[in-house]
């Protein structure tokens, strides 16, 4: 199980990408395998790999379908093999310590 946090960021369409970030999410809420979450400057994504890096090919296709020129995507990966890895999982152990 991996974590994974994207961005996906169409360039030189104007000052606001809310609706391109929206059209991506559709792609994903399709992906009913994969658990994610959108934050204010990413989203993150829990899943099988090989599964989450489909989505996120998807879904970097969306600006380009839009009419994009250029879409700029960045990719975090955290996958830990020893232990299950769950976004709820990494919260609840820095909440632990506070």
């Amino acid at each position: 199980m991996a974590i994974v946090e994207v961005t996906i960021a169409p360039l030189g369409v104007g000052t606001s990408i809310s609706r391109y970030v929206a059209a991506c999410h559709k792609v994903l809420e399709q992906a009913k395998d994969l658990k994610y979450q959108l934050t204010p400057m990413a989203t993150v994504i829990e899943g099988d790999l090989d599964r989450i890096m489909e989505v996120i090919r998807q879904m970097h296709e969306v600006p380009f379908e839009a009419g994009a020129q250029r879409v700029s995507t960045l990719i975090r990966i955290d996958d830990r093999r020893d232990k299950e890895l769950t976004m709820a999982g990494k919260i609840k152990a820095v909440q632990e310590k506070l």
